[in-house]
């Protein structure tokens, strides 16, 4: 047993390390760069049964976070139903709803303060129960399976806005301190409270079967409540039933199977490891947030546990890494690897079919694969492998919803790829919104644009610019019947994706370049759309095109900040290193301005692929990479880090000379830690009050550096534009994109798509 847990230790620091150098092995982007090697896919497309029902693929759809998309009272509204339907018409097998909270009136986080819900809920009264119904129905007409899930509450990854708004602490399994705000402890539920828990999902599961849906989901992984209470990384109760970190979420199964019956699929949702050790190494015993989690369930332990949840009646698991304190886990950015956890599930399938264990119903445990798997030849070669018996999809779909129906019929060209940015799904419902798709601006608005509506009158359009925002409107603008022309000054569409997709762990980037060029080019067989590259375009030949409209998409300018010397020859844009790395050619000491999304993608891209020796990321701010998402952020500053890159945060260059760079740099021990990652930035409108203020303590020091690159962000170059304007070129002048507002491909695909619908 001894041998088997060392092997297990040694495994989790295998992937630990090969989720951050996995690009160096030339063969893991093969499958990758959607292909159709493998097609027909028909491991992909063969039926499964799970208990007494039938999918009729083998692919699922993730519990995407149907958050804030059902009306306040919980009930799922006109959107949410739109928004999972229309990935029913997509040919999915399986459809899982986002998390359904059981625990309102116990976890004071998953409830708003009036007892509205920014979640859907299946409890609160029968005026919500005929919402699921309408969805269930809705879900079968297109012949797919829907499995509703629940969890026991959020814990100590629940918002701690509770203790302000409701004066009520955030609960835990145990004294656990909350994830958003580490000062505020979260308290233990007590006994009577989790009994109430297991009634109420017994209860929800019944509702669930009553509503005409397939199957129950319980959320037990990433450090959600139910981990909280099945992990003794956070389950540390002394005495009473629930000291034995197993016995609530066993409970919790033969909960549902009292109410439901033998027959009712149950799924479980778990990590195979929290990973927290082999994360964060010596880390776990120093840092005062990590501390009271070192003993997290090991491998051996998770399925043991796993063993006895089959016993309990689980019929089928999906199994991932992580949890919020290494977000990038089980929310895997654009960097990490494709199919980054088919050896986990590799690991399970094999661990229940060498021991012979068969769920109550006499079949096989199914396992599901998740994580990075949009990419239909890795999928159908997973299943083909027997590295797992499903293939859970979940950014993918948001993507594009009919990923299966395209997969089927070969059409993996036109599949719209995930870029794994998270802005539109995690971000935005994180920020306030709801889910939605940085490359799929119908995502969470299938209710308002069911469908290309065709133009009332046919215009003449110009569109200036092929980046996303550009090549979204032309093509949106020319499918609903306008004569449209795009023109831009590349060779090709992607605008500043170009460079952006240019290093190896962009490779999602590069697969949605490749997508906006395939699809100007589709639509301009099919409909009246031109194309004209190498094209630079001015107000004067435009006006000579006598168009209707016109739309001016043609992005956002480097900002080159005021420094003295930063116009020497090695000082470059990070653009033109990504597009020319010969450029760094023989540079040892690299300095980079701007520690930004773009300025830390750089100094990996120097540090991993180019061997620059030492690379160092100076941010004026207090935070390195403060815009991106959380599993964005924290996967880049890891790896760095562990790459040697030095972040300085609160610092700002003052002259760069040839041998070197100045720096004023803050030393305050109040400035923080620019490395961690276990501690995520709060959006602004939520204050911290225990954040301590930022001090002053400068000091000026000088870095050597033969190479400078600047990412100190971007500016919108309006000049096209204003000129249009003011010139009055054509009676109707859009500007789309960057240079309307620099930022995301999220916002770029979102104004293109509402232009184009517009016009």
């Amino acid at each position: 047993m001894k041998y088997q847990l060392k092997q297990y230790e040694l495994t989790l620091k295998k992937w630990e390390q090969y989720f951050g150098d996995w690009f160096l092995d030339k063969g893991t982007l093969q499958g990758a760069m959607m292909e159709k090697d493998l097609y027909p896919y028909s491991a992909l497309f063969e039926p499964i049964k799970i208990n007494s029902v039938t999918s009729k693929n083998r692919i699922i759809m993730a519990p995407m976070g149907n958050i804030s998309m059902a009306d306040e009272t919980g009930r799922p509204s006109a959107k949410m139903i739109s928004y999972f339907v229309e990935r029913a018409k997509g040919g999915v097998g399986l459809i899982t709803s986002g998390l359904i909270p059981i625990s309102h009136g116990i976890d004071p986080s998953v409830t708003e303060a009036g007892e509205l819900s920014i979640f859907p809920r299946i409890d609160r009264s029968r005026t919500n129960l005929a919402g699921w119904r309408d969805l269930s129905e809705a879900i079968h007409s297109f012949g797919s399976l829907f499995f509703v899930q629940l969890t026991p509450g959020l814990g100590r990854v629940g918002s701690p806005e509770c203790l302000v708004k409701k004066h009520k602490l955030p609960v835990s399994a145990s004294w656990n301190n909350n994830f958003y705000i580490k000062q505020i402890p979260c308290r233990p539920l007590s006994f009577l409270e989790l009994n109430r828990i297991v009634k109420n999902c017994g209860q929800a599961a019944a509702d669930v079967k009553a509503m005409l849906a397939d199957g129950v989901y319980l959320h037990g992984h990433e450090g959600y409540l139910l981990e909280q209470m099945t992990n003794p990384a956070f389950n540390r109760r002394t005495f009473g039933p629930y000291k034995d970190w197993q016995s609530f979420g066993i409970k919790l199964v033969k909960e549902i199977r009292k109410r439901c019956g033998n027959s009712f699929p149950v799924m479980y949702r778990i990590d195979l490891s929290l990973m927290l050790n082999a994360t964060y190494e010596d880390r776990m015993k120093n840092i005062s947030a990590l501390k009271k989690f070192r003993n997290e369930r090991s491998v051996a332990m998770a399925l043991e546990y796993m063993e006895n949840l089959v016993y309990a009646g689980v019929d089928i698991f999906d199994v991932d890494l992580g949890c919020y304190d290494n977000w990038w886990l089980p929310h895997p950015p654009d960097a990490m690897p494709p199919g980054c956890f088919l050896s986990v599930s590799e690991l399970v399938r094999n661990h229940f079919r060498e021991k012979g264990i068969k769920t109550n119903t006499g079949q096989d445990v199914i396992v599901a694969a998740v994580g990075k798997l949009g990419y239909p030849d890795i999928a159908e070669k997973a299943l083909q492998k027997g590295l797992c018996d499903m293939i859970m999809l979940g950014r993918p779909l948001l993507a594009d919803p009919h990923w299966p129906n395209k997969a089927y019929a070969g059409k993996v060209k036109e599949i719209i790829p995930c870029i794994g940015d998270h802005e539109g799904c995690f971000k935005e419902f994180i920020d306030g919104g709801h889910p939605q798709c940085g490359v799929n601006p119908r995502t969470g608005f299938e209710d308002i644009f069911p469908n290309i509506s065709k133009a009332i009158i046919k215009k003449r359009i110009a569109v200036i610019g092929a980046g996303p925002a550009g090549v979204i409107c032309a093509c949106t603008a020319a499918e609903r019947g306008h004569d449209v022309i795009i023109f831009d000054s590349g060779k090709t569409a992607g605008g500043l994706l170009i460079p952006g997709s240019k290093p190896k762990i962009k490779f999602d980037v590069y697969n949605y370049v490749n997508y906006l060029n395939n699809r100007l080019s589709s639509v301009s067989k099919e409909f009246s759309l031109k194309v004209e590259f190498g094209k630079t375009i001015t107000a004067t030949s435009l006006k000579s095109g006598q168009f209707d409209a016109i739309v001016i998409a043609t992005g956002a300018k480097p900002i080159t900040p005021d420094i003295r010397g930063i116009d020497m020859p090695h000082v470059y844009k990070a653009t033109d290193i990504l597009l020319n790395p010969s450029k760094a050619s023989g540079k040892s000491n690299a300095l980079i301005i701007g520690g930004g999304t773009v300025g830390c993608e750089t100094a990996h891209f120097l540090k991993y692929e180019l061997g620059i020796g030492e690379v160092t990321v100076v941010e004026i701010s207090p935070y390195i990479m403060k815009e991106a998402f959380t599993a964005n952020r924290g996967y880049m500053i890891h790896y760095l880090e562990k790459a040697g890159v030095k972040l300085l945060n609160c610092s700002t260059v003052t002259e760069i000379t040839p041998s070197h760079v100045a720096l004023d740099i803050n030393t305050h021990k109040s400035v923080p830690d620019p490395y961690n990652t276990w501690s995520p930035i709060l959006p602004e409108n939520i204050p911290n009050p225990f954040a301590p203020k930022i001090k002053n303590r400068f000091k000026s020091i000088d870095i050597p550096a033969d190479l400078v690159i600047i990412a100190a962000g971007y500016k919108s170059d309006r000049t096209l534009y204003e000129e249009c304007l003011r010139r009055h070129i054509a009676p109707e002048v859009y500007l789309a994109g960057d240079v309307n507002r620099p930022g995301r491909v999220f916002d770029a695909t979102k104004s293109g798509f509402a232009i184009g619908m517009a016009i």
